[in-house]
């Protein structure tokens, strides 16, 4: 088994430990050993420069390719699959080798990765995302046409569903599908053009069949929720993360705390929606709106998250904004309180721990898959930091650079 070497570079390994000089051995698709001086069967130069975990974003779409409407009524149904194949591969030249899909791959795509025919990151999948009839998932229009991102096909089940049984059913048919985590809709949301992202979605009792069924399968849940009641909502039925969570208030914070629920902000979509009108993109009525209208409430959510120590993890709704353009959301993290370090962190070692894949990857460690992120300069300069990358290794196996 050919046993390769990083030497020479400086090591952020993700466990909380500062940046240290050492080496690097791969082996098997693993990482062998961690330490100073070691040999192996090639040695790769790696001198001045800072190898880090492989980076996770927990909340993408990788079926999605922006939000213009028009563009998107106009493309044959496969079309988005051909698209998925480039979006993954522009996820993996940010150094993101693991996704968590929130609605819209499934399991063919899942898979198509898994064996190599396309080039992408890790993936774990919902599949479908579930709402109500009138709810954040459901696109129809007046006019009787539909805006849905996800329609229906064999392999994603449909994602509308009122009432207890009927969520109990569909639960079952998204994990009969292939899904790693379930996804709801608690609230409304910005890209839904017939509700609004203050008010909640779903009742107790149907969140209540959700989450049986869930754990029953051994599947977390997680939860679009901008909403304050739907945020609240959420967390008593027991989701794991909190996705968006625009409209936190203390109290859903002491609530996320009590419950150990993750934070998944996505600061970045906001600010793509309003992009994207500005460069022309043709949007529903009232999306613009409502993107303008949440993003100063959105910042101040998520500082007052960060001070009160709730966990986070990376996510950038990606698929509303540009695939590629992930790390952008890095900075606005650090805007609203985090330290670099604690960025970092939240987009390896807090990242793979929500995901429940940290004994699989996340940090820099003998035994772990090798994800690593081979980077140029500072690897606290979060502005550069996809500038500053010079190669990508996953499992093992280069894949940039």
């Amino acid at each position: 088994m050919t046993r390769t070497v990083l030497s020479g570079g400086r090591v952020f390994d993700g466990t909380g430990s500062p940046v240290a000089d050492a080496d690097i051995a791969i082996s098997a698709g693993r990482i062998a050993d961690v330490g100073i001086g070691l040999d192996g069967d090639e040695q790769i130069d790696v001198s001045g420069l800072t190898l880090l975990p492989g980076f996770f974003d927990c909340h993408v779409h990788v079926m999605f390719s922006g939000v213009d409407l028009v563009q998107r009524i106009q493309r044959p149904f496969s079309y988005q699959f051909f698209q998925a194949a480039r979006n993954l591969a522009a996820t993996l030249d940010c150094g993101i080798t693991t996704v968590r899909d929130a609605g819209g791959a499934d399991l063919g795509v899942q898979r198509a990765v898994d064996d190599g025919l396309i080039d992408g990151p890790h993936m774990r999948i919902a599949i479908s995302a579930l709402s109500q009839t009138g709810g954040h998932g459901d696109g129809w229009l007046p006019s009787g046409l539909s805006t849905s991102l996800m329609a229906p096909h064999p392999g994603r089940p449909e994602g509308l569903v009122d009432g207890p049984e009927e969520m109990r059913k569909r639960v079952r048919e998204i994990i009969r599908a292939g899904a790693n985590v379930i996804k709801v809709h608690t609230s409304g949301g910005v890209l839904s053009p017939r509700d609004s992202p203050k008010h909640a979605q779903f009742r107790p009792d149907e969140l209540a069949a959700l989450i049986a069924e869930a754990t029953a399968a051994g599947l977390p849940v997680m939860a679009h929720a901008q909403a304050t009641d739907g945020i609240k909502n959420a967390i008593r039925a027991g989701v794991r993360s909190i996705e968006h969570g625009i409209y936190l208030d203390d109290e859903a914070i002491e609530m996320m705390l009590s419950a150990g629920a993750w934070l998944v902000p996505t600061l970045v979509a906001p600010h793509a929606v309003v992009n994207a009108a500005r460069s022309g993109s043709q949007l529903p009525d009232g999306v613009l709106a409502k993107a303008q209208e949440v993003i100063v409430a959105h910042a101040d959510a998520f500082a007052r998250a960060a001070a009160a120590g709730v966990k986070i993890a990376m996510g950038t709704d990606s698929g509303v904004g540009p695939h590629g353009s992930n790390l952008d959301e890095l900075p606005l993290m650090a805007a609203g309180g985090l330290t670099p370090a604690q960025v970092l962190a939240a987009t390896t070692s807090s990242a793979a721990e929500l995901l429940q894949l940290g004994d699989e990857t996340g940090t820099i460690m003998p035994g772990k898959r090798a994800d690593i992120v081979v980077l140029d300069g500072d690897p606290f300069d979060l502005a550069n930091l996809k500038a500053n990358i010079r190669a990508v290794y996953a499992g093992g196996r280069q894949v940039r650079g």
